[in-house]
Formats: C-alpha cells, structure tokens, sequence
C-alpha cells in the first residue's frame, strides 16, 4: 500500500549573540569545558536571569523574514523536567505566549508551496553532554559541559505541510540561507547552532487522519535529517502493511548503523508543567522596534536567485552555487561592479575563490574581490596565461600584494618574442626527434607534447599559439630538409 507522509519539523536555532540568552556569559564555540559558566546559566540559589535584547532582536527579526506576526506582548515560562545537561532542572522557555506565530516559508519549486509556521519561542539552550561510546544508547558514562548552557534559542515549529524526505531537506536548506542573509545565526550544524527534531506520521492513501506521530532527535545534519525520514517511512510503512500499529514515541537516529532506534514514549505538553517565570516580566515591544528591525532584513534567498538570473544573465545551476555561499554572494556582487563578463567573473569565483577560501579556512567575503578583476584584466589583455593567474590570484589575495607588481618582479609575462620562442622550439624538436616525425605523421598526441615541452620550460609562459605555429613550422623543414 502507499501510504501519505506526513513531516512537520522543530529547528532549533542558535542566535548569532557575543553572551548568552539570561547573563553575560561568552557564547564561544570551543573554549576549555565549564569555562563560560556563571550563577545565572548555572541557576544557582539567588542568580536572577535578566533578557539580552539583541537575542530578541535577533528573533524578531527571524520571525519577520518568516512572514510571522509578532506578538507586542508575550512571556516566559518554566520547563521542568530533569536531564543531567540541564543545571536547574527547568528550561526558561515560552509556551503559550510565544514570541511569534502564524508565518509561512514559500519554497521555490512545486509553484511556490507555502509551509505553515506555527511559531517561533525563545528560550535558553542547554548543556551538551559528551557520550563515552559510539551514541547515548551505548555510553558507558556521559560528561557534561555546560558552555553551552544558556544560550540563545530560538525555536522554529511548522505545521506538518512536508510530505517526503525531500521536501524537508529542501526546507531546511532554505530556512538556513534565509537565516545566514539576515545574519540571525551563523547555522553551523557541526557546532550544534543549528538543530532539528522531525515529527513523521504515514497517512492512509484517501483518508485525512493523521497516523501515529514518531519523533526523530539526534539529526545533527541536513544528510541525517533526510536518511532517518527516509528509513521511517521504511519502518513505519512496513509495520503498518503488516497489520501492525505505529505508537506516540521519541526515537534516535543512529547514524553509524543508519538506524532510528526508541528513546522513550513521546511527551505531552503536562508533563513538563509549564508555569510562567516568575523571575522575569512580560515582554513589552514598541511597533516602532519592530519596524526598526523590518527595515534591517534583506532579499530573500528566492529573490536573490531570481535577481541574479535577470541581472548576471546565469543559469539556474550557477545561481543556487552562488546563493548557496552568501560569503560568496558577497564577493561576486562586489567584483560584479567593476567587471561585466559575468560569466568568466562567476567561474572564477566559483572556482578559485571557493578553492582559495576552503583550503585557507577563510570566508569568501574576507578575500578582496578587486584582486580577481584585476586579475581578469591582465589576463584579458594577453598579459598572461590561465595558469599563471592562478598563481597570481592565491598570491595577491593571501599576502594583499598588488597582482601587476607580481606580474612584474616575478617575470610571468607572456613570452611572445618570435625569436625566443623559435630557438626553444628548434632546440625542443632536436631533442625529440620521434615526437617530431609522429607529429608530421599525423599524430595529434605529439604536437600536444612538444607544447608541454616547451611551455613546461618557459614556467607556462610561452603564447601557446605562437608555439604551435613556429614548431608547424620547424618541424616541417626538420621532416623536409
């Protein structure tokens, strides 16, 4: 039987903030364990959370970029429940009063399908605990770090409008971009600043009724979110054709045995015993704020593909390279400005400017894009070759040298003087006396040779052209005395 899927998802963000959601702890990734802690995020006895204004100002403006309506009056609540990552055993969320509801995502495929978000709440992260094993079902002892503890969340929830794996990959690729344009977190899954629990339910073919609802945790990456949706439509459509029963559960995905295994039975909204924080007020936004904030947001990722079609004249497959590296983006938009063969401008940047910033750990929008034009601009006029502009580029955008005066002292000029060029080839053909007589059989392979003969000892310098001409030329009268 073919059954209707049915996916609705919980992205948890981290807000791109220096201090954490309550206190003025750092936010830093990767500092010594337990070094960012104070009596707030560790809620000891007489610490009182204060709100840091620009983690709202950061959910704000996400809430806007996702079409919500934001609430001018919402407050925080208590979480309880007891895991060893969480040092009050409560979590300072919102509940019932969150910070924004009722938004949509449009997605650029599929005639632009609409999904619903149902809100977007604030709240504090908790620890991280770090298992001693494979996963937290197989640890033989777990160690907590609490740095993490207390920084701002923002939680994303759509309604249960996703109806494949697929489509919630896609989702989830455009919720980050739209998040990384605006600068509301920096999405950096492997640092845990982005998280998403799936909510996956199979439907009987004809029949509106939502099946069982399975959570999935532990999806610490676009590629698991997809492969752990994937196996539970295999598990639950096969206990469903089975004549079994699919049950209300939290599961964890294994990725090493690519497996969801059970956790525990899903929780209701009860058992948390959600009461609001007594410790902090309401919060109260001005309408002037928040068009304050509105007026900050950028193109969408959508409207930015479609700009740079009409604009760049790209096609569809360079566009999504370009706007999936908004550091990228930022440097092709730049360069774009003083350099109009768009075309040659998006290979370069994609190509070598990407290469350039992966192997030296850098953004794209940190390199100077005036270097690749004038770069282009050499090259155009026949100043230099493809290869040495390659080794001009990496050179002027890692030291900040000046593309010409490399150019210059290094002597990496086309060498087109007909008359060094021919005692090269005369001594080449000398030298090569077979590839010679192959060429002038009709051999293709040698004249690609003695080229690489000659270009090989000019450092890639030579005018390929010429070179191919004179060694016509030599070789002729070398075959033909």
């Amino acid at each position: 039987m073919s059954y209707r899927t049915v996916i609705g998802l919980e992205i948890h963000v981290e807000l791109k903030t220096d201090s954490k959601m309550f206190c003025g702890c750092s936010t830093t990734f990767g500092s010594e364990p337990n070094s960012h802690c104070c009596p707030v995020c560790l809620g000891l006895p007489g610490s009182l959370p204060v709100v840091n204004r620009r983690a709202l100002e950061k959910g704000i403006k996400a809430a806007l970029a996702l079409n919500c309506t934001v609430e001018k009056n919402s407050r925080f609540d208590r979480k309880n429940y007891f895991y060893p990552d969480l040092p009050k055993a409560y979590q300072i969320s919102q509940y019932d009063v969150p910070l924004a509801h009722g938004g949509y995502m449009e997605l650029g495929y599929d005639g632009g399908k609409k999904v619903s978000i149902q809100r977007c709440h604030l709240e504090e992260e908790a620890g991280k605990l770090i298992h001693a094993g494979n996963s937290i079902m197989e640890a033989d002892y777990s160690l907590v770090d609490y740095n993490r503890a207390g920084i701002p969340l923002l939680e994303i929830v759509t309604s249960p409008d996703l109806q494949s794996p697929e489509e919630a990959h896609y989702f989830l690729n455009e919720l980050r971009l739209l998040l990384l344009y605006n600068e509301v977190s920096d999405c950096r899954m492997e640092e845990g600043s982005l998280r998403c629990d799936a909510n996956i339910s199979l439907a009987a073919p004809g029949l509106d009724e939502l099946g069982a609802k399975v959570e999935v945790k532990n999806l610490n990456s676009f590629k698991a979110v997809k492969a752990a949706l994937e196996y539970e439509v295999g598990r639950q459509a096969q206990i469903l054709s089975s004549g079994g029963k699919i049950t209300q559960e939290t599961r964890h995905w294994d990725g090493q045995q690519k497996i969801t295994l059970f956790m525990r039975g899903k929780e209701d909204a009860s058992d948390y015993r959600y009461f609001p924080e007594p410790d902090l007020p309401p919060l109260q936004l001005e309408d002037a704020w928040i068009e304050e904030i509105r007026n900050t947001m950028v193109e969408t990722p959508e409207a930015r593909k479609k700009r740079y079609r009409k604009q760049y004249g790209l096609d569809e497959g360079e566009v999504e390279i370009l706007v999936n590296h908004p550091d990228l983006c930022i440097f092709f938009e730049q360069a774009a400005g003083k350099y109009t063969n768009y075309r040659k401008l998006y290979n370069w940047s994609a190509g070598e400017i990407l290469r350039i910033a992966h192997e030296h750990h850098l953004s794209a929008d940190r390199l100077e894009p005036y270097i690749l034009v004038e770069i282009l601009q050499i090259l155009d006029r026949g100043d230099i070759n493809r290869g040495v502009a390659k080794e001009v580029l990496e050179e002027a955008l890692l030291d900040g040298k000046n593309p010409s005066r490399i150019v210059e002292e290094k002597n990496l000029e086309i060498i087109g003087n007909v008359d060094v060029l021919e005692e090269l080839v005369k001594k080449v053909l000398q030298e090569n006396p077979q590839a010679c007589r192959d060429y002038m059989e009709g051999k293709k392979k040698a004249l690609e040779f003695l080229v690489g003969q000659i270009m090989a000892r000019t450092r890639g310098r030579a005018d390929p052209s010429a070179v191919r001409k004179l060694i016509e030329e030599q070789a002729h009268r070398a075959y033909y005395p």
